[in-house]
């Protein structure tokens, strides 16, 4: 297994994930290090050719089983779909993707009409997120609107 997560302590001997695009309920029998990833079997599978059909999926834990974040830090799934209003009261969308690039993250808002902007995730122009209300304000620096 390819590891993409920041939290690998997650994945243990026990652990329920979930594989798949039908997210398959699976517990994890083994796991141990594997040149730069993991070899895991799962409890339900007592072949490598059984457990062949799991090849070239994502596997997923669940979102309660996440550590929490410092203040002001926020997992990518809490902000997808988040309501996008200008700091001009100006309604500009819901966050549609979050992209990563090596400065900083971008956010991709899709308006209803099918419009995108693209805004990158600093200080500047993210200035709050309300996780309750699900809003995102931002300040348009010149030239982005």
């Amino acid at each position: 297994m390819e590891v993409i997560t920041d939290f690998p302590e997650r994945l243990k001997v026990g652990s329920q994930v979930f594989v798949g695009a039908d997210y398959r309920p699976e517990r994890i029998r083994t796991i141990r290090p594997h040149a730069k990833g993991l070899l895991i079997s799962f409890e339900a599978y007592q072949s490598p050719e059984s457990v062949g059909l799991l090849r070239n999926q994502f596997v997923f834990t669940s979102s309660k089983d996440l550590p929490p974040l410092p203040e002001g830090e926020y997992y990518h799934h809490q902000l997808i779909g988040m309501r996008v209003l200008s700091d001009q009261s100006q309604e500009l969308g819901y966050l549609a993707e979050i992209l990563s690039t090596p400065a900083n993250d971008v956010y991709l808002i899709r308006h209803s009409d099918g419009t995108e902007l693209l805004l990158p995730a600093i200080e500047s122009v993210i200035l709050k997120v309300d996780l309750n209300q699900r809003e995102i304000l931002v300040h348009l620096l010149p030239g982005i609107e």
